[in-house]
């Protein structure tokens, strides 16, 4: 059975995730405009200071289409927990997979980072049952760098993982 603290902390990441979204997909003209508002506000920095957000659109898409389909799932599994007529044990399967979404979401950050310290690239990964697939933004395909990537992340799995590398600019 879902207790209460269960529920709280879906709803809050919910919310996290969404307002992530959202700053992702907004535009850089609306970030710089309100940067420049907090900045003529706190006196801390001139307000004709240039900021520059970069990140390869192709992550960023990436990323973007992940979050969604993750939200829209969350959001059916939510909708199965908070339902009065479902079973009992379809709303702890919907709870279980909640808690493997977010055990999932939370691997394929720690494995971005671990990438980003180890190589300095930045990378998009995406988890799906044994397979591991990573895009890697750099203009040189390395296949020396692809081989230490996975010999890296294989060497944090007990079991055999497919991991795939691909390089994008």
């Amino acid at each position: 059975m879902i207790n209460k603290q269960g529920l709280w902390f879906v709803t809050l990441f919910s919310l996290i995730l969404v307002l992530g979204i959202y700053y992702v997909t907004m535009s850089d003209d609306t970030l710089s405009s309100i940067l420049d508002n907090q900045m003529i506000k706190d006196n801390s920095t001139p307000a004709n200071a240039n900021v520059n957000v970069e990140e390869s659109s192709l992550l960023v898409s990436l990323r973007v289409n992940e979050e969604e389909e993750l939200l829209k799932t969350m959001n059916e599994l939510q909708t199965i927990l908070l339902d009065d007529a479902a079973t009992l044990q379809e709303k702890n399967d919907a709870y279980d997979e909640l808690m493997a979404l977010n055990a999932k979401k939370g691997k394929e950050e720690e494995l971005e980072k671990k990438i980003q310290e180890e190589f300095q690239l930045n990378s998009f990964v995406k988890i799906q049952n044994d397979q591991i697939s990573i895009v890697v933004e750099s203009d040189t395909h390395n296949v020396e760098t692809a081989n230490q990537i996975i010999r890296s992340i294989q060497s944090l799995y007990d079991k055999k993982m497919y991991i795939t590398v691909k390089f994008q600019k």
